[in-house]
């Protein structure tokens, strides 16, 4: 089976791409590289260049005719970000996606995974959620993703393709060989900012200790990227059974456990060498409380389940942090 992967020399993308190889899937990556690395692509059928331009498309299928579904990992993602540019958030994750999804058409791929977000969700009383949860996002981010699921299933009821959307909840870790990982020195999640907190000893800000959580800190169901991209391997090669029935299906990508701020930093002091301080700060635009999954869906359609814990995934991004540098020509 061969496989396009948008945003494949991206964290996740090339995660995705490193699962699929070990899977016996070959990827084909298309990357602008805007925040892709080229060295996620070394030794992969790699094309640069973004997902609106046509013709590299029609060039693309034109190389590779065998290529069946497409993964859609491209995407612009920093919550503060689309705050403050959301006319280039729209741009980029919902018009070009549109226009992704007319040169798949025309090029006969008619099988779309797309690399979604919980954050799409409006949390229950108790933070947790399942794919029927009422759809309310706080941010332009948020709102991208939920306008592409609402795009790409109007599509397919069309009968043009079928979509399989991957509601992502937070991903941490490394591939746990370390050919990738997160790309970014200084990425503005929680984990990457106690990674930064630790490596330069200063504390680290729990931006928001006022949310309606055990301990007033935000919650998130953090999931290992290794797991996520098994996932993502599971639902390529059980796509046409999952959808045999259905235009487009939801299913939700996380361990089922919600752990809040505070509990992961006490999660990294068990595992880091160098253990951090924590301090209370206000809340970051366009953030929410956050949510848990609670659904068995990934489990029941995908023969799926997470298999690493949060120590592991902390423990394999500070070991990637670590040599990081070294597999990267250069880094931002």
């Amino acid at each position: 089976m061969k496989v396009l992967i948008t945003g494949g020399a991206g964290y996740i993308g090339s995660t995705v791409a490193s699962a699929c190889l070990d899977s016996g899937v070959t990827p084909v990556i298309l990357d602008s590289l805007i925040t892709g690395r080229r060295e996620f692509a070394a030794g992969r059928s790699f094309y640069e260049g973004d997902i609106s331009d046509g013709g590299l498309l029609d060039k693309i299928f034109a190389e590779h005719p065998d290529i069946e579904a497409t993964v859609h990992c491209a995407a612009l993602i920093v919550v503060p970000d689309s705050v403050a540019d959301p006319l280039r958030y729209y741009e980029w994750n919902v018009a070009r996606s549109l226009q992704l999804v007319q040169h798949l058409l025309r090029n006969g791929c008619r099988r779309l995974l797309f690399s979604s977000s919980a954050a799409i969700y409006g949390p229950a009383s108790d933070l947790s959620v399942d794919e029927n949860s009422d759809i309310l996002p706080l941010s332009p981010y948020a709102r991208t993703k939920a306008v592409c699921e609402s795009m790409f299933a109007d599509i397919a009821r069309a009968e043009y393709i079928k979509v399989l959307s991957l509601r992502y909840f937070n991903p941490i870790g490394a591939d746990p060989k370390m050919r990738t990982g997160l790309h970014l020195k200084r990425p503005s999640h929680a984990l990457g900012k106690l990674i930064e907190a630790a490596e330069t000893t200063t504390p680290f800000s729990i931006t928001g200790t006022d949310y309606p959580t055990r301990d007033g800190s935000g919650i998130r169901d953090y999931i290992h990227v290794w797991d996520l991209a098994a996932a993502h391997v599971s639902a390529l090669l059980k796509f046409d059974s999952v959808l045999d029935t259905a235009s487009s299906v939801p299913i939700n990508l996380g361990t089922g456990l919600g752990t809040t701020v505070k509990e992961l930093v006490q999660a990294f002091n068990r595992v880091a060498s160098q253990p951090v301080t924590a301090v209370e700060a206000p809340r970051r635009p366009g953030d929410s409380a956050g949510a848990f999954t609670r659904s068995d869906r990934a489990r029941q359609m995908l023969g799926w389940e997470p298999r690493y814990s949060i120590e592991e995934g902390i423990e394999h991004s500070l070991r990637w942090t670590s040599i990081r540098d070294g597999i990267l020509a250069s880094h931002s």
